[in-house]
């Protein structure tokens, strides 16, 4: 056992044990699944981001070799439906046929012997398409007179609803009214690892085996089955290592499913490998919103209503299985924040665009939120003259009010939301900069700024029935086989893709039953040999998955007790389990003990032996179903030049509470993961289009944060246990890249605030600033 005994109880720093395998170059990844006569397949893509398409043509003696829309006449599209009153779907074909409605929108599909020789002949495929004006702009597509990107719509939106409670009119003769106008850009996840699969067919079973870099084998199952009708019996998913996902890869593409298709009808063997630019201008992105609020408080700054007008770009077509809701509905019920507001109206929207679909990435929906709510706060804090902790001071939930039910009915599990935000201004010394602060001159200001949240993770089936989405999340499901040498096997449906799941689910088998890490093995992501299971997105792994295990291994105990006591001739009342063993007064047994007997000497058993013996299968739910809220503070000390807009990090902390840690380790690795993805929204990323055609190919244009352009920060961690989960923990892996942008924001916008500059949006580059300042000068 690598590490101490005590590093692998919950709790405990244990060291990752799948990290042996990626260090040694052992890790398996879609791209290196090799079978035998395995063909690669590239993709002709448009061009354009809006245009009709006549004609596609395919030189006779490459007919063979490319695959166009006309072959696909007997299947339909991809169907992501949701039941939420009002929703208008757009099912996305495998393949275009009259229109395309994006830029990298998949024609045709090229086979070769390998990929360079797939691409040359989609060189030689001829296309025309007659270019249509781009919906590219989520304010300009609301418009009544905006082209409609789906002809027969009477508008542009997938989803719109009115997010009430209370009665804002109470409000409207309050004496300080704040607005702000707030938009973020689109983002790529970008992962190391882009999109893959390889599928093949199995003539002696007729069943059909996909390696998908997927987080939700399952569902992609479910959505390859619906999509090609085929029952799911007969098609296996398997994710082997996935080299990062962050909700990118939770969504199926038209891509996979067509090579599914291909390995099924061709009874072959077919590859689709994503490179980067394809990544960038084709693969799903997100976090593109534009947001209208108004807040209005007394003198203190006690919020007494907030109105919004919240939009999502949910780009072309209806991502499966998460659907366009999920974003556009989840930013307009999330704009209350950790605050205590009664007074709520918010118009949300899913507003369909141009653009490659929006799915789901790391935070959903809160980064824009909190975003909108921090930065509004803090100009409501300008107009009251009020620090702006202060303000928020003035507005958190108190714990006296815990467990709360927020404005949008979340339902808040606990936490001390003041003090932590009392720990978060300590650390920043904040009457200490503002005395340096009123000294300054000359082109540098120097400011501070602060963003407060809560992530809410790990939900259950209430929270996506509301938002009408059909793959909604029951009971997560576990498989535990103790095999005859005592050993024990974790099967379940999840993957990991660097979260360290293996480990933390190791952690709980040995903290419940005692066995030596090195006698668990943990296997994930293979709908072959594992219960049914909605995959990895919301957090949910630490608190369900690692439910469903603490469960399983109970159970397993009670069953083995009876064995237990029969062998030491002992009544059960008798018996106590400790340090990985059963033990009485006359003696004790192992596991391993009982494991040689079950499967070796059953003629020693007990007659009244559970029958079910050492295989378990069992499954852990939420209770209550809106999860846990891990919640926090960031603050932000900057230095801005303004002349040249050059922004500087001097200083930045983060204060988190995410309940009990099963793997304090990993819990910080996590943190600091998301917090330099959040810089990225912050400061550098943003995947802008010009006229006709998406302006970031490549990573020089599309650009994200290198360890060289990333601060140390400082990191304070809380420990409010959750009374809802089985060891007090909350969902964590989010939650850091939530206040990111608002904090940084804030903070430039505090150092700019006497030259009359205020920045609503992100990423805030140089040229951000130098604009600002162009614009309050005029």
């Amino acid at each position: 056992m690598t590490g101490d005994r005590k590093d692998w109880q919950i709790g405990g720093r244990a060291p990752r044990v799948e990290d042996r395998r990626f260090l040694d170059g052992a890790a398996r990844f879609v791209a290196d699944v090799a079978l035998p006569n395995m063909l690669d397949i590239a993709f002709l893509r448009s061009p354009m981001p809006a245009a009709k398409i006549r004609s596609v043509s395919v030189p006779d003696e490459l007919r063979d070799n490319v695959i166009t829309a006309a072959d696909l006449e007997r299947l339909g599209p991809i169907r992501a439906e949701a039941s939420i009153v009002g929703y208008r779907p757009a099912f996305q074909p495998l393949l275009a046929g009259d229109s395309v409605r994006f830029e990298g929108e998949p024609i045709a599909a090229a086979i070769g012997r390998s990929r360079a020789q797939a691409e040359d002949i989609i060189d030689r495929i001829g296309l025309q398409l007659d270019p249509l004006p781009p919906v590219l702009d989520i304010i300009d597509a609301r418009r009544s007179d905006a082209r409609r990107v789906h002809e027969s719509w009477p508008n542009n939106l997938h989803v719109e609803s009115l997010i009430t409670a209370g009665d804002v009119a109470v409000a409207a003769d309050a004496p300080v009214t704040v607005k702000c106008s707030v938009k973020s850009a689109r983002q790529n996840a970008a992962p190391l690892e882009c999109r893959g699969i390889a599928a093949s067919w199995d003539k002696a079973s007729g069943t059909l085996t996909a390696w998908i870099s997927a987080q939700s084998p399952h569902i992609f199952r479910t959505g390859i089955a619906r999509t090609l009708g085929v029952p799911e019996r007969l098609i296996r998913v398997v994710a082997p290592d996935v080299g990062g996902g962050f909700g990118y890869k939770g969504s199926l593409s038209s891509e996979e499913v067509l090579v599914c298709w291909l390995a099924i009808t061709r009874r072959g063997t077919f590859r689709w490998i994503q490179d980067r630019q394809e990544s960038l201008i084709a693969g799903a992105n997100s976090r593109e919103y534009a947001t209208s609020i108004t807040i209005r408080a007394d003198r203190r700054g006690k919020i007494q209503a907030i109105e919004a007008d919240a939009a999502a770009d949910a780009g072309a077509y209806s991502a499966f299985p998460f659907t366009a809701c999920l974003e556009g509905l989840s930013l307009g019920a999330l704009l209350a924040g950790p605050y205590a507001v009664e007074n709520y109206s918010v118009r949300a929207s899913a507003v369909v665009t141009n653009k490659p679909p929006a799915i789901p990435f790391r935070g959903t929906a809160r980064p824009g939120a909190c975003l909108v709510t921090e930065l509004a706060i803090d100009a409501l804090a300008r107009a009251v003259d009020l620090e702006p902790w202060r303000v928020r001071m003035n507005n958190l939930i108190s714990p006296s009010q815990m467990p709360y039910r927020s404005a949008t009915g979340k339902q808040l599990d606990n936490g001390d939301y003041p003090a932590l935000l009392s720990r978060l201004v300590r650390q920043l010394d904040i009457e200490d900069f503002r005395r340096a602060q009123a000294k300054e001159t000359g082109q540098l200001r120097r400011g501070v700024g602060i963003a407060f949240y809560f992530q809410q993770a790990a939900y259950g089936t209430k929270v996506y029935k509301s938002l009408g989405i059909a793959s909604t999340p029951g009971f997560e499901q576990v498989a535990l086989i103790m095999q005859p040498d005592g050993g024990v096997e974790i099967r379940t449906g999840v993957q990991s893709h660097g979260q360290g799941l293996e480990t933390s689910l190791a952690q709980v088998v040995f903290h419940e039953l005692g066995i030596p890490i090195d006698a668990i093995l943990i296997r994930h992501g293979d709908t072959g040999n594992s219960p049914y299971s909605t995959g990895v997105w919301g957090s949910r792994c630490g608190v369900i998955v690692s439910g469903a295990v603490m469960a399983a291994c109970r159970e397993l105990r009670r069953r083995c007790m009876r064995v237990a006591a029969h062998l030491l001739q002992v009544d059960e009342s008798n018996l106590r389990f400790e340090g990985g063993r059963f033990q009485a007064l006359s003696g004790f047994v192992t596991f391993s003990e009982i494991a040689t007997i079950w499967y070796y000497r059953p003629y020693d058993l007990p007659h009244d032996a559970d029958p079910m013996g050492l295989e378990v299968v069992t499954g852990y739910r939420p209770e209550p179903e809106d999860g846990t809220f891990s919640f926090g503070g960031h603050g932000v000390k900057v230095t801005v030049n303004v002349e040249t807009g050059r922004i500087s990090i001097d200083d930045y902390v983060m204060v988190t509470d995410a309940g009990l840690l099963i793997n304090p380790l990993i819990a910080e690795g996590q943190i600091y993961g998301a917090w330099a993805q959040g810089m990225g929204t912050a400061l550098f990323e943003a995947a802008p289009y010009t006229t006709f055609s998406r302006a970031a190919h490549s990573f020089r244009e599309y650009v994200i944060p290198s360890a060289a352009d990333l601060p140390e920060p400082a990191l304070e961690l809380g420990e409010t246990r959750s009374p809802h989960t089985s060891y007090g923990q909350k969902g964590l892996g989010e939650a850091a890249i939530i206040p990111v942008g608002p904090a940084i924001a804030n903070a430039i916008n505090d150092a700019l605030k006497n030259d009359g500059v205020e920045i609503h949006e992100v990423p805030i580059l140089p040229a951000t600033i130098r604009r600002a300042f162009r614009d309050a000068r005029q």
